[in-house]
């Protein structure tokens, strides 16, 4: 018999909807924070991944997608991506964007660069992005940030259904630098809290 379904597991649609604001208008990027800050708080305040094993809609939208829909090949994901050299390794490689990302936003609040309305894929390819901004009461700044971190967002989705496709639903998971993140502040709660 099937389990009665919970409000948070049609999270996946507030994904879907937050990629589809940011198409439209980046500012909406901002709301993506949150995705930072929950998992974060979570994990500080409870010590568990309860984000990430029931709250997670970009999680849900690759299992619904590749299991559902049937778009994944649902093949073990190789166990270098399991690795912790490669998990941690990819952490490091996201705070160094994450903070490049942050640095050009500085530079653009104080005026020593220009806005750059475009979103950078995959770290690599700019693609113009200018139809999404009208622009704002705001610096420019603002917008900076929300072209940067909406391009970190849209990168890591289409990352996740990368491997989706290729492996498993959820492969995305393994290797999710937020995933990470709370895995480390849960190990060292609970081994503050004398848990094992």
């Amino acid at each position: 018999m099937k389990s009665k379904k919970k409000w948070y597991d049609y999270l996946w649609a507030v994904s879907l909807t937050y990629l589809i604001l940011g198409f439209f208008n980046i500012l909406f990027a901002w709301l993506g924070l949150l995705c930072f800050f929950i998992p974060l708080l979570i994990a500080i305040i409870k010590g568990n991944k309860a984000y990430c094993n029931k709250y997670c809609g970009r999680g849900q939208l690759f299992s619904l997608v590749g299991g559902r829909f049937g778009l994944s090949r649902k093949k073990d994901i190789p166990g270098w991506m399991k690795s912790k050299y490669f998990r941690y390794g990819f952490l490091i490689f996201f705070f160094i964007m994450f903070f490049q990302m942050l640095w050009n936003t500085w530079l653009v609040f104080a005026g020593t660069k220009n806005l750059n309305m475009a979103v950078t894929l995959l770290w690599t390819f700019k693609l113009p992005w200018h139809w999404a901004y009208h622009g704002t009461l705001f610096s420019d700044g603002v917008a900076q940030f929300a072209f940067g971190f909406y391009s970190v967002m849209l990168t890591s989705t289409v990352l996740g259904f990368f491997t989706m496709a290729l492996c498993k639903p959820r492969s995305w998971c393994v290797y999710c630098p937020m995933g990470t993140m709370t895995q480390l502040i849960c190990k060292a709660k609970n081994a503050a809290s004398g848990k094992q």
